[in-house]
């Protein structure tokens, strides 16, 4: 078999500029992403994830945490205040004022326009609302929208359910378990990996939107919208 006859991928068109996620303000309608500040946040972070099991059930599938008082989380939060990759954001709730949550921008590979969404968690009062919806909304506008970036990544313990249904209603694409992939606080992670292309983000952006702002009952599900049949 020559050269010429085996098969390669498809050809892709270089852009003049490949950036990184900025450290800035991303603001939407219900929340706004701000870089982290352990000065500010660490009160109202500690308070909203801590002090019964409901709250520190956030922790379980996290590398980190729960923290043994407010001290030990602004330690922490002062490590990730320095970090590029992760790059740490604190999700600012607007009707309420209240900071209820974090995410974070990581293994982002510039030159090959990929990265990761991930260390996510919100307090029990904000999950399944629309907080984590367009916290990944802007996310994936910075990602898709202005870097041009080709493909993020979701990844979450195989046992989260939670963490895997959000990516499925997101509008991710499940690839498949990395078995024995990390140990994480002593035990075994087998890892679910998810992914969305550039190629995809047009029609998932759409749907967001109309659930995000043209929903405000919320009687639409945002997985039908994501689903094969409505959403390609």
């Amino acid at each position: 078999m020559t050269q010429s006859s085996l098969q390669v991928g498809n050809l892709v068109q270089p852009i003049a500029h490949v950036d990184v996620p900025q450290r800035t303000d991303y603001k939407g309608r219900f929340i706004t992403l701000s870089p982290i500040n352990p000065q500010t946040d660490v009160g109202e972070l500690y308070e909203c994830s801590h002090g019964s099991e409901v709250k520190e059930q956030i922790w379980t599938y996290m590398s980190y945490g729960p923290f043994e008082d407010e001290h030990g989380m602004h330690k922490w939060l002062e490590e990730g205040a320095g970090s590029e990759d992760p790059l740490f954001f604190t999700v600012h709730h607007l009707e309420s004022e209240q900071r209820v949550g974090m995410v974070s921008f990581l293994n982002i590979v510039s030159d090959m326009r990929r990265l990761e969404l991930g260390h996510i968690w919100y307090s029990p009062d904000s999950q399944r609302s629309n907080v984590n919806t367009e916290a990944i909304y802007l996310m994936l506008c910075e990602a898709f929208d202005r870097l041009k970036y080709r493909r993020v990544e979701w990844k979450c313990d195989s046992l989260n359910e939670k963490s895997r249904s959000a990516a499925l209603r997101l509008g991710f694409k499940f690839e498949g378990i990395f078995r024995q992939h990390m140990l994480i606080k002593g035990r075994n992670r087998d890892t679910a990996w998810y992914s969305m292309l550039d190629s995809e983000w047009s029609a998932v952006k759409k749907n967001m939107e109309i659930w995000l702002y043209q929903n405000p009952d919320r009687k639409l599900s945002l997985t039908a919208l994501n689903s094969s049949k409505l959403c390609c």
